[in-house]
């Protein structure tokens, strides 16, 4: 079983920045897909980014936050960020962290991860 814990979020101003984190135990580390993914009030949970167990540069963002977001991991602390730049109040949502085992793909849609955080809220005004 993998447990992973969020943390980060906060209430920001449109235009800042901010890093939110996520710690996973219960597995090795390198063996995981990791994704955030997010939910909004009264909408459906969105993929935001996802890296996967091969080189560092395997990170995949969903298009509505290319060139603001990015996700990276770090595998010796056990750890998998999401860099936020120039937030908007359209970024307001609980943040989750989710995880699955293996790699080889790319998964965007919350069905495949098996693992979730329980979640940070991240609260922007405008």
């Amino acid at each position: 079983h993998v447990q992973l814990v969020e943390s980060g979020g906060k209430l920001v101003q449109a235009g800042d920045s901010l890093r939110l984190s996520c710690t996973a135990a219960g597995t090795t580390f390198s063996s995981l897909t990791l994704a955030w993914f997010r939910q909004a009030p009264g909408k459906e949970r969105e993929f935001v980014a996802g890296i996967n167990t091969w080189h560092r540069l395997s990170a995949y963002i969903s298009e509505s936050v290319t060139g603001r977001f990015v996700i990276f991991r770090d595998n010796d602390r056990k750890m998998v960020y999401l860099v936020m730049h120039n937030v908007r109040p359209e970024d307001t949502a609980d943040y989750y962290c989710a995880a699955t085992i293996g790699g080889g793909s790319q998964p965007r849609d919350g069905r495949d991860f098996e693992y979730w955080g329980q979640g940070t809220r991240l609260t922007v005004s405008s």
